[in-house]
């Protein structure tokens, strides 16, 4: 089951807009934007969150933090902003609340797949101006090839 807010729940107007980073996906902040977010310890955070030592993905609980839904019991706890807002709105009474999300910095990762994504269109861009014409459907080539074996 996934931690959701209320229904009618729209969030508040002096949230960020949310942007997805690189590391969580959607936009999902972790444990250490949530305690910057709220200025709390660490230990707080966790006192604050819904969780259950028997249950992976308790239901949703208006008066606790309530986390994304996890696969497994490793899985680190990520939240939602609009859920730390209304946490922080409604249950922490803070006033003026806003959650941003930034994104990651760029890896080396995300630098290896950019260079080869560069790579890639440059090949694609000498293939067209070449003449060759670029593979719409990879399986009609292959039925292509396998025909011309077999009247071999």
């Amino acid at each position: 089951m996934v931690a959701m807010p209320p229904a009618g729940y729209a969030g508040t107007e002096s949230e960020a807009p949310v942007t997805p980073s690189g590391e969580s996906a959607e936009g999902l902040i972790g444990i250490d934007e949530v305690q910057r977010a709220l200025n709390r310890s660490r230990a707080s955070v966790y006192r604050y969150t819904n969780t259950d030592p028997r249950n992976l993905n308790p239901p949703f609980n208006p008066r606790k933090l309530n986390p994304e839904y996890r696969s497994d019991q490793k899985d680190p706890l990520m939240f939602h902003p609009n859920e730390v807002a209304r946490f922080a709105r409604d249950v922490l009474r803070i006033k003026e609340v806003t959650v941003e999300v930034l994104n990651s910095p760029y890896s080396a990762t995300q630098q290896l797949l950019s260079t080869i994504l560069d790579e890639l269109r440059e090949i694609r861009g000498l293939l067209a101006s070449s003449g060759v014409e670029p593979a719409a459907d990879l399986s009609a080539r292959l039925s292509a090839s396998e025909r011309k074996r077999s009247a071999a």
